[in-house]
């Protein structure tokens, strides 16, 4: 509880989302049945990539598969399932520089779930274990829990860098659109003509020039333009 409890403190605006992430990782290696942990989080292209990990040794044991393209971190992001591996040693052929890695690392068994919102995956959580067998079944529900919560956390940091994003531009088109008021205004007056003809002026001065209708307002308005 007091550590749900950490990790809600750190959903706020201006929050580090990895931070958040190496909290969890260090959560599941102090508090479950794992010797260490790590989330790989998929890339704008898609990749799966190490966003946090306790040791260095879990680290490496997921570039090895992420460098193989298999394991069980790397089927658990391709099918959206947790994966099981209750001894390392029996893992499929096609995972063998998974299989080596993780055996020379002392690694016994692994598991791994999707960090998921209903159908998109967008990485995973993956538990390295010491020693043969599954894992205690209260364990995995809490995992369960903590891989839901970097996914919160994870599309929670996603959401506020667009929604800044896109009030930023809001901002900008704003500014923009007052200036162009203005320069219309001043148009209008020392040509003696409508608004609708200023607008019209500076639209066409736009366009000879190709230039942006925003810029063109802002030099006729600091008088470095007059059309």
């Amino acid at each position: 509880m007091r550590t749900f409890a950490t990790l809600a403190d750190t959903l706020v605006a201006g929050y580090d989302v990895v931070d958040l992430l190496q909290t969890l990782v260090d959560a599941c290696r102090d508090l479950l049945d794992a010797s260490a942990a790590g989330i790989l989080l998929a890339n704008d292209a898609g990749y799966l990539e190490v966003i946090a990990s306790t040791s260095e040794a879990s680290h490496l044991v997921e570039m090895m598969q992420l460098g193989a393209e298999a394991g069980p971190c790397i089927e658990s992001f391709r099918t959206g399932q947790s994966v099981s591996v209750p001894d390392v040693a029996d893992a499929p052929a096609a995972w063998v520089r998974f299989r080596d890695s993780a055996l020379e690392q002392g690694f016994r068994s692994v598991y791994a779930l999707p960090l998921r919102l209903r159908e998109t995956t967008i990485g995973t959580l993956n538990l390295f274990r010491d020693t043969v067998g599954v894992m205690d079944e209260s364990d995995e529900i809490a995992a369960r829990a903590f891989a839901d919560v970097a996914t919160i956390g994870i599309l929670h940091e996603r959401s506020l860098r667009e929604s800044n994003l896109v009030q930023e531009q809001l901002q900008l088109a704003l500014g923009s659109r007052t200036i162009i008021e203005q320069a219309k205004g001043i148009v209008a007056f020392t040509k003696d003509i409508s608004v609708d003809q200023a607008f019209g002026l500076i639209r066409e001065h736009a366009r000879v020039q190709q230039a942006g209708l925003g810029a063109v307002a802002a030099r006729i308005v600091d008088r470095s333009l007059a059309l």
